[in-house]
Order: structure tokens, then sequence, then C-alpha cells
């Protein structure tokens, strides 16, 4: 009787090894989940193949320096539901813009990425677009009549549907 009084206050064995499991199964848990929350969420991913994605840096580099060269001026605007984008040269003189294509993304989702044609429209190219306020990037691809399509890629903010 003075053993089972003495022992009713103090951790045995038994307990001890219940609060381990229960402190390690805790752990692990909340583990499972920030791994599942984790692969649900954004891929994490910039481009599909790395590796390519190197080999083709110097080429795209060189592409990008001939462009800078050529000291035009991008214009663009998004408002009313409407992206409107053109390009005047060293002269002020507007180019004459084919069409090409205008891809939309979330700097922190893949989940809102979104590609339009865009079609000529005078010396501009236009294409109705739908996209909610906040930062998107865009990344803009041109027939301007080049060997290689005009490139612009920047961050933009929306706010009221209208670039800020």
């Amino acid at each position: 009787m003075q053993n089972e009084r003495a022992s009713s206050g103090r951790f045995t064995g038994r307990h001890m090894l219940a609060v381990m499991v229960g402190a390690f199964s805790i752990i692990i848990g909340v583990n499972i989940f920030m791994a599942v929350m984790a692969n649900t969420s954004w891929t994490g991913l910039v481009v599909k193949n790395s590796h390519v994605a190197g080999l083709e840096f110097n080429q795209k580099s060189e592409e990008a320096r001939a462009q800078d060269a050529l000291g035009w001026s991008p214009d663009l605007s998004i408002a009313d539901g409407v992206l409107r984008y053109s390009l005047t040269d060293k002269d002020n003189q507007a180019v004459v813009l084919r069409g090409g294509k205008a891809t939309f993304w979330r700097p922190t989702s893949d989940k809102e990425d979104v590609t339009y044609d865009l079609a000529v429209a005078g010396s501009k190219v236009s294409a109705p677009v739908e996209l909610g306020d906040g930062v998107w990037i865009i990344s803009l691809v041109i027939d301007a009549g080049l060997e290689n399509p005009y490139r612009d890629t920047r961050r933009i903010h929306l706010n009221g549907g209208v670039l800020r």
C-alpha cells in the first residue's frame, strides 16, 4: 500500500513512453502536413529543363544585346480590359508590328498563367485581357519583322484593371 502511494505521483516507464510517442507523433504529423502543403502549392519550377535553358543562355543574351542596339522604345498600356503595345524606333517613328503573344503569370503561383494572341490594330498590337488586380509578370513576344522576335518582359501592377 505504501509503494502505491509513493508511485502515484511519479511518472512510470509507461507514462514516459506515452509522452515520447505523443510528442514524436505531433512532430511527424506536422512534417507530413507541411510536406503535403508544399507539394500542392507552387511547384517552384522556373524552367522545365534547366540544362537546356542554360545552353540557350548565350544565344538569348546575344539576341537581347542586338535588340537593345536597335534603340526602340516600347509603350505598354492596359485599360478597359484591353492590352495595347507599340514600339517606336530611334527617330520616334512607329515600328510596324505583325502580331505576337502576351503571357501573364503571378510571381508566386502558376495557377493564373494565361497567354493572349496579339492582333494588329493600326501601328499597335492589342488583345482583350481578363486579369485580376495585383502584381503580374508579362512576357511579350512580338513579330516586328526581325530575324528573331522582339521580346519584352517586365513586372507590372494592375489596380482597377489599369496598369499602374
